[in-house]
């Protein structure tokens, strides 16, 4: 008898519940998330059947040891996405109320009614590969509030200045660790600027920002109320910000490494338009391709197929507002690369949609959807991109 098993993941207890085929609980109870009560937990799964599948909520975080030992355990897994969960919890008796014990049933009850995806075993690469993945995400992040609130309080007292930087650029980072204020641009003149900018490696450009400082500063005469406490904190803000790129700059180094290691890394970036960055988001968000059956599920899993909606008479399609972001995002930016690369055969794909009446983003929509058929084919049949080959 097939027996189905939710676990509602948490850091400190997990709650497991099992059914049997015909929704009968045989489980029910709390788990703490140390070695020995997850040993015990296994062999009370064992003893109820042969065939036992288990959801999990979460993958990976904080429930990575869990799932370590049942995969150990030769257990089959699926993953019940938390929304999956919180939608189907409602349609049951009780609504909107919440709990450890009644999230389990839930996930239990969606392993034995519904075709879930499995959780493979991952390797150390691809659990390398998503934690730098994660942890450039999060630089990323941070370093656009710190250059949207550096550029912000930049304006506030020098917005001469502000127009003329890039600030997502080094030279202009590097220069405003040191000088910000009209009146500190002024007296440096160009040789001190230009001395000051040669002490940060691999700038280029920096006689030409210079000179657009010099002319910012010449052009302002007034001295701002609190100047000076201001361009403490940017000089601060600069500072924070080249060190953050230096760190996302690691961080790809060492992704270009890790794909080298991983087996399907040279297959995915042989396509136009994934580079490292794109190459290594998707091998973190897909993980083993054999997860998905194909390229359909793919792409809905990245919220890339189109929905039906229909109702009486009227009948149509609309896009997805569900799905991976970062996966979709992923599938979008490599679109995007592609055309502007000028790849000969993504560009003809994405000017033959804007002929169609497709405006710019619909266009490339239509691309990334072609391209995750390219893409599943490609893993599946470990074959490297071929632009002569036009059939997926």
């Amino acid at each position: 008898m097939r027996i189905c098993v939710g676990i509602d993941a948490a850091k400190g207890t997990h709650w497991a519940v099992a059914v049997d085929g015909e929704g009968r609980v045989v489980l029910d109870r709390a788990v703490e998330n140390d070695p020995d009560a997850i040993d015990a937990l296994v062999g009370e799964l064992r003893a109820l059947g042969r065939e036992v599948v288990i959801g999990l909520d979460v993958v990976g975080s904080f429930a990575r040891f869990l799932e370590a030992v049942l995969l150990a355990e030769g257990f089959a897994l699926v993953h019940t996405p938390g929304i999956a969960v919180n939608r189907a919890g409602q349609g049951f008796s009780g609504g909107e109320r919440k709990s450890d014990p009644r999230d389990a049933r839930t996930i239990a009850d969606l392993v034995r009614t519904r075709d879930l995806r499995p959780i493979l075993p991952d390797d150390d690469t691809l659990v390398a590969l998503r934690l730098k993945v994660g942890r450039r995400r999060e630089l990323i992040q941070d370093q656009t509030r710190r250059i949207s609130r550096l550029r912000g309080l930049l304006c506030g007292i020098h917005p001469g200045l502000e127009r003329t930087l890039d600030l997502t650029c080094k030279g202009p980072l590097a220069l405003l660790t040191r000088y910000v204020t009209p009146s500190e641009i002024r007296r440096a003149g160009k040789p001190r600027l230009l001395a000051h900018l040669k002490r940060t490696p691999h700038l280029h450009g920096t006689d030409a920002l210079v000179d657009r400082a010099l002319e910012a500063a010449r052009a302002q005469k007034i001295v701002v109320p609190g100047e000076a406490p201001t361009a403490e904190l940017i000089r601060e803000l600069a500072n924070e910000a080249l060190e953050a790129r230096a760190r996302i700059v690691r961080i790809e180094r060492d992704l270009e490494g890790l794909l080298a290691d991983h087996p399907d890394g040279a297959l995915i970036r042989s396509l136009p338009g994934m580079g490292a960055v794109l190459a290594a988001e998707f091998i973190a968000c897909v993980g083993d391709i054999r997860r998905f059956g194909s390229a359909d599920a793919l792409a809905s899993a990245a919220g890339l197929a189109p929905v039906q909606r229909q109702s009486g008479k009227r009948a149509g399609w609309r896009r997805a507002y569900g799905g991976d972001k970062a996966l979709k995002r992923v599938f979008y930016q490599s679109a995007f690369c592609a055309v502007t690369t000028k790849d000969p055969l993504s560009k003809a794909f994405y000017d033959r949609k804007r002929r169609e009446g497709k405006h710019h983003t619909q266009a490339l929509i239509a691309l990334a959807r072609r391209r995750v058929t390219v893409i599943w084919t490609m893993l599946q049949r470990r074959e490297a991109f071929d632009p002569d080959r036009k059939a997926a």
